[in-house]
């Protein structure tokens, strides 16, 4: 198993993060703390993840000690400019799929690692090129699958994701929740990674 030699806390209640993390050979410590994810009006959508994971790691500073590792995530659904969070409806849901359907989106996940001596933080784009999807087959996904916790009302690695989406530009973890690649290379040289 993949050893890191510091204490990781994944500040994230994103099932999809633990699993990714999981994957990728980390022990960690889950916690959470709920903040304000407001945004400035004039902020740029493409920035808006990596300063929104910037805030959430300023809250947890608290949390910091001399040894351990901090990390918190993002992720936010654009389509022209316009950002679109975790609905609040299945009305809300199936208005967002079916803006998606047969377009290109992009999915930014925005990432910041902090210690007491460092914060390191990013932002990793994908371009998600959606098939047509019809009305029946929004209802069926939403009725199934129940999108409510997920930016952009839907799930790459659920059943929309495996028969809709025709191509992506990006990384298949960056869409999912968490950019594993860049984050497994951060801690390796922030945690004195070893085998």
């Amino acid at each position: 198993m993949l050893m890191i030699d510091r204490p990781i806390i994944l500040a994230s209640k994103s099932p999809r993060r633990h699993e990714l993390m999981k994957a990728a050979g980390f022990e960690f410590e889950i916690r959470t703390r709920s903040i304000d994810e407001a945004f400035p009006d004039d902020m740029p959508a493409l920035e808006v993840a990596e300063y929104i994971a910037i805030q959430k790691a300023a809250a947890v500073t608290d949390w910091l000690t001399e040894e351990n590792i901090i990390i918190t995530a993002d992720s936010v659904v654009i389509l022209d400019g316009v950002i679109y969070g975790k609905p609040k409806s299945k009305e809300e849901a199936f208005g967002v799929i079916r803006k998606l359907s047969g377009k290109v989106h992009q999915v930014v996940t925005g990432v910041c690692i902090i210690t007491q001596q460092k914060r390191v933080h990013f932002s990793e784009v994908a371009n998600v090129h959606f098939e047509e999807i019809t009305d029946k087959e929004i209802h069926y996904y939403i009725n199934n699958y129940q999108p409510f916790d997920k930016a952009g009302s839907y799930g790459i690695q659920e059943w929309i994701g495996y028969v809709k989406v025709k191509k992506i530009e990006g990384t298949f973890p960056n869409i999912m929740g968490l950019p594993i690649h860049r984050v497994y290379a951060e801690l390796m040289r922030l945690g004195k990674g070893r085998e």
